[in-house]
């Protein structure tokens, strides 16, 4: 078995249980090792931060499907978020992916970098919401899903990582903001998966690429997905959220890192 299939199984076992343990679709993990991993094979270095984000994206889909499923039979899904929220994030999300097409490796590094150094302080220093915070009207919960969608698609994640913080803004219990995230992932990686596939049609012509998106890595992790999200369902409902969020935020920086010194490090 060729190395980096393996890496691919790994790394979707990784991602599949975190998807479930904390409502992520788990880009801000595949992103920074996928990019690693496609250099190392040599994909063309100006492309290969928008192969991992393409990839990352159609990952998603398979372990959002996985792991919404598992929270809603928990009943942790608040499913009129998830209404509100969605058409925004379609719409933000797959007009994002023709911006992010068009910018350099640099930039998209570098933004993905700074966005999950912030939401990592956020989950760590974050302040407690005010008690009488509801949920926004839905014209503002389309808003908010554009902004969610739109910030995705720039970094590859199922939005776990905003939409979590903001249900918990909003005085959703963790549990349901993290069951509602996971349902919010699934629109975001369908869009932005589309995107990337028309944004990257005739930057490679090899066989195991369709657009931006590396096909073979997309079924080894959602094979390994499959096993290890349900898996994360659970213990996220055993476990204190607070204690988990501070390892993963650790983990957050420690990858952003890593991308950073494998871009701008030469």
């Amino acid at each position: 078995m060729e190395w980096w299939l393996l890496a691919y199984l790994a790394l979707g076992g990784i991602t599949g249980f975190f998807a479930g343990l904390l409502g992520i679709g788990g880009g801000g993990i595949m992103v920074p090792i996928l990019a690693m991993l496609f250099a190392h094979q040599g994909v063309a270095p100006e492309h290969v931060v928008h192969f991992a984000l393409g990839t990352s994206m159609a990952a998603i889909v398979p372990t959002a499907v996985i792991s919404a499923r598992a929270h809603h039979r928990r009943g942790s899904v608040n499913w009129v978020a998830v209404k509100q929220l969605t058409p925004g994030v379609l719409l933000g999300t797959f007009a994002t992916t023709f911006i992010a097409s068009h910018l350099p490796t640099e930039f998209l590094a570098t933004f993905f970098a700074a966005f999950m150094a912030f939401i990592s302080w956020y989950m760590v220093f974050g302040r407690a919401p005010s008690a009488d915070r509801q949920l926004p009207s839905a014209p503002a919960m389309f808003g908010v899903g554009g902004g969610i969608g739109g910030v995705s698609a720039l970094v590859a994640i199922g939005g776990g990582s905003i939409t979590v913080p903001f249900l918990i803004w909003c005085n959703q219990h963790p549990a349901k903001a993290i069951g509602t995230s996971a349902a919010v992932g699934l629109p975001i990686a369908l869009a932005g998966s589309i995107g990337y596939v028309i944004n990257g049609w005739g930057a490679t012509d090899s066989p195991l690429a369709l657009g931006y998106v590396i096909w073979p890595a997309v079924v080894a992790m959602a094979c390994m997905s499959l096993v290890t999200a349900p898996l994360g369902v659970k213990v996220a409902h055993r476990i204190p959220v607070a204690r988990l969020k501070q390892v993963f935020a650790v983990m957050m920086v420690s990858l952003a890192i890593k991308v950073l010194f494998d871009v701008w490090g030469g």
